[in-house]
């Protein structure tokens, strides 16, 4: 019998806010987290906006030391985990600790330390290359440090896959947990790419949106002048948990993980399936593996990046799904306020999920002016919709034909 996965934690970062409850607030209010991008001077570039953490201090949760010793994404990751599991009330001084482990998503990794590195080895020579480059770069550096911090030697891996990472690792670990490979799991993803190579590397594949004149409009999922995505930063961390591991705490559950589901599209390398065919097997799976039947799904938290091709494409795939319930579906992309954070986003919007089920309250779509013909569904347009959500779906959808889906549910609906 396979053992039942709850969350018990939650914890962000993002351009927004980093607080969970006040991000969410601030998403049904219907505040973007995107502007004029802060981080560097962007004279020259084509665009100049993103969701940057301009304002980020972390100096308030780690000493100077140490964050020395961290590329801007595992800090990130460091405050996102330690606020989830303060969140959680995990003290892991009292679990064993091989029985907890860490399992995270990032698409690029330490991007930051990678452009510091190379212009000090091109301007100043070999010698000079920081010797914490490597530890600091690597994809793993974040789920080791947060190993590192907390004491758990339990499963401890980095997924990447673009921009389904994190949802890949979320799904890893909830299946660690489900064949007894681990009690508790920390897991979700993160990102810091909104560099200087980052930026001119997606404006000139032509990805992003344009909207220098009105950032806080740029992200417009389905929207009929969507024009690209909108790069941000962040990480969405949350502490998964076997059910009776939880109960025996009197831990405080938010939902329970029903199933994932994951699929490839073996076409292009940066484009989707323009039939969707990928992204809707990948929700099947999870609506196979989670046990319930596609009419019984209330709210999806859609990819939803806004290019033209992908929220087409994903609109396919749903109605493929659901059939003639798509239509009853609510459906809304929270990166229309907060961008795309790449290998984070899977996290950042499983947990803005999992509050959607909490408050009964589903965050708006903003910027959803000109309704696109081929995007005909309930996308909940602008204004956050009052609903019960006992089941929903987040999807993930990345570079390289990576496709990632995860239902979760209310507890008291069991195995529906």
């Amino acid at each position: 019998m396979r053992r039942r996965v709850v969350v018990t934690g939650l914890g962000v970062v993002t351009s927004l806010s980093c607080q969970v409850d006040d991000l969410f607030d601030r998403l049904c209010a219907g505040e973007s987290g995107i502007h004029q991008l802060r981080l560097f001077d962007t004279t020259g570039f084509k665009v100049k906006f993103a969701g940057d953490v301009y304002d980020w201090d972390i100096g308030i949760h780690a000493d100077k030391k140490e964050v020395k010793r961290l590329d801007r994404f595992t800090q990130f990751a460091m405050v996102a985990g330690t606020e989830a599991v303060s969140d959680s009330g995990l003290d892991f001084a009292r679990e064993d600790s091989f029985r907890c482990g860490v399992i995270l998503g990032s698409g690029i990794g330490g991007l930051q330390e990678i452009e510091t590195q190379i212009e000090r080895l091109l301007s100043k020579g070999p010698d000079r290359v920081s010797p914490l480059t490597i530890p600091k770069l690597m994809l793993n550096a974040a789920g080791g440090n947060l190993s590192i911090r907390f004491g758990v030697r339990g499963p401890n891996y980095t997924v990447a896959t673009a921009c389904a990472s994190a949802t890949n690792a979320i799904g890893d670990a909830f299946k660690t947990i489900q064949y007894d490979d681990a009690d508790v799991m920390l897991t979700g993803g993160t990102e810091a790419a909104v560099t200087p190579m980052g930026l001119s590397g997606f404006q000139n594949m032509r990805a992003l949106s344009t909207r220098n004149d009105h950032p806080a409009a740029a992200s417009r999922p389905f929207d009929a002048d969507r024009d690209g995505f909108v790069l941000s930063e962040g990480a969405g961390i949350l502490v998964l948990e076997e059910l009776e591991h939880a109960r025996a705490r009197h831990a405080k559950i938010y939902a329970e993980i029903l199933g994932v589901g994951v699929s490839g599209d073996a076409g292009h390398i940066t484009q989707p399936d323009e039939q969707g065919t990928g992204a809707a097997r990948a929700m099947s799976n999870a609506l196979r593996d989670a046990r319930i039947n596609p009419d019984q799904m209330v709210y999806v938290n859609a990819h939803g990046t806004s290019t033209p091709l992908g929220d087409k494409a994903e609109t396919m795939a749903l109605k493929s799904v659901f059939g003639e319930h798509a239509r009853k579906l609510r459906i809304s992309s929270t990166k229309s306020q907060l961008g795309h954070a790449l290998g984070a986003s899977g996290g950042i919007e499983l947990v803005m999920t999992v509050k959607a089920m909490e408050r009964s309250t589903i965050p708006p779509t903003i910027n959803l002016e000109t309704p696109d013909p081929d995007c005909d569904l309930d996308y909940v347009p602008n204004e956050p919709r009052e609903c019960e959500v006992p089941t929903a779906m987040s999807n993930s959808f990345g570079f390289g034909g990576h496709n990632a889906s995860v239902v979760v549910g209310k507890l008291a609906n069991g195995r529906l």
